[in-house]
């Protein structure tokens, strides 16, 4: 059963098609995007190539509701209710699916989407009409963190991570998040919550 999950406001080298996906960073790389840095991946996405629109949408998904690259190529228009201003997050690795809600920036994207792929079934695909691969959405997050100026290599989970630790440092409730991110064990949300400095805001008040 979905669970109904309550609002949470909210180096230069370009990884080729055929890369691998990178390898895990070490203790003091880190491993997630702020929140004015995914801004501007949107904004370079958008002005690349003739997928603008599916490029830039598909960074702000992965970002707002913490997807994971399986989980964003697998989406429909079955679990998109643009009427009502909802989705159905199917989640990946046993998580818990729920359903989330979506605001205007989300809105607006996928209403142009649907305009522009109108006989699709998948939300994002490529040329020929087909579900978008996990590689080659490496190679877009690759490239939109390279021409927004980002000075490490950007990979697909990163946006999931800049969710689950933007979503902490709003202050939210670790249980809130574990649900928004379909975690089924609280252990996975604390790594956002343990590095919040929002939990040590009242300890020296001005």
């Amino acid at each position: 059963m979905l669970q109904i999950t309550s609002q949470l406001p909210f180096s230069e080298k370009i990884f080729s098609p055929t890369s691998p996906p990178p390898k895990k960073s070490s203790l003091g790389e880190r491993k997630y995007l702020r929140s004015h840095e995914v801004k501007a991946m949107i904004s370079a996405a958008k002005k690349v190539g003739r997928h603008g629109v599916r490029d830039s949408a598909m960074i702000l998904l992965m970002f707002r509701h913490g997807l994971r690259s399986a989980e964003l190529v697998a989406l429909k228009w079955s679990q998109i209710d643009l009427v009502g201003g909802y989705m159905e997050v199917v989640r990946a690795k046993h998580g818990r699916d729920s359903v989330h809600p979506l605001h205007s920036p989300e809105l607006r994207a996928l209403r142009q989407l649907r305009r522009d792929y109108p006989d699709s079934q998948y939300v994002f695909v490529s040329e020929r009409k087909a579900p978008l691969s996990t590689r080659s959405l490496r190679y877009i997050i690759a490239r939109a963190g390279t021409l927004a100026g980002i000075n490490f290599p950007v990979h697909p989970h990163q946006l999931r991570h800049a969710c689950g630790y933007y979503l902490a440092a709003m202050g939210h409730d670790t249980r809130a998040i574990q649900d928004y991110l379909g975690h089924k064990n609280i252990h996975h949300t604390v790594i956002y919550t343990q590095t919040s400095p929002k939990r040590f805001e009242s300890f020296f008040p001005d």
